[in-house]
């Protein structure tokens, strides 16, 4: 059993450390508004991970296909808002770094939920967790317990690297002055928005 969990923590651990969108996006947010914006971010992507984790471990043939069948739309979707996103952060590059205090209740709560909900209409991930999970062979078996484990490590895993990039990059705000995070942050923006463009592009070339 024990061997799940850990196998588990090993994909999630090795998924959420794929380079894309939410990496930047985390970063930004922890240079910006502090350690806790960004962990409330990355524990958004790691809720989505355990989800799609347990779609794929528990055998649901049928959101399998369902995610599958609609991932041009969700591509599209998840597209248009890193691309709004970008633009966002590119239209803030001027703001005064020093003066961004820290989130508040209501700001965790939409770091939370912005990353859950970019991470949701990303259908790779689902088939990354459904090709991951054949490969290791996770032999779960019919019962509950298997697959939980396994749901659990991806969690677990996931939430470490989010935490583990949370620190590098609130450690690394300390030794930054404001005109490098300013342009961390443009970046961030022109990467995300670059991103969420090939999304859409890539929706439609398959058309």
């Amino acid at each position: 059993m024990f061997s799940l969990l850990l196998r588990g923590f090993v994909l999630g651990l090795a998924i959420a450390a794929s380079p894309g969108p939410i990496f930047f996006l985390c970063v930004r947010r922890t240079l910006l508004q502090g350690r806790l914006a960004g962990l409330f971010s990355g524990f958004g992507v790691a809720t989505a991970d355990a989800f799609y984790a347990a779609i794929a471990t528990f055998g649901v043939a049928a959101l399998t296909a369902a995610f599958a069948a609609g991932r041009r739309p969700l591509a599209v979707v998840g597209g248009a808002i890193l691309l709004g996103f970008g633009l966002r952060i590119l239209l803030e590059r001027g703001r005064n770094v020093e003066a961004a205090g820290g989130p508040t209740g209501r700001g965790l709560a939409w770091a939370y939920a912005s990353t859950l909900g970019l991470t949701i209409t990303n259908p790779a991930t689902i088939l990354s967790f459904a090709a991951l999970a054949a490969t290791l062979g996770f032999a779960t078996g019919r019962s509950f317990s298997g697959p939980a484990l396994v749901v659990a490590g991806v969690l677990l895993g996931s939430a470490a690297w989010w935490c583990i990039l949370v620190l590098a990059a609130s450690l690394l705000r300390a030794r930054l002055t404001p005109a490098v995070v300013r342009g961390i942050s443009v970046f961030s923006g022109a990467a995300i928005a670059g991103l969420g463009i090939l999304a859409v592009i890539s929706a439609f070339s398959g058309l």
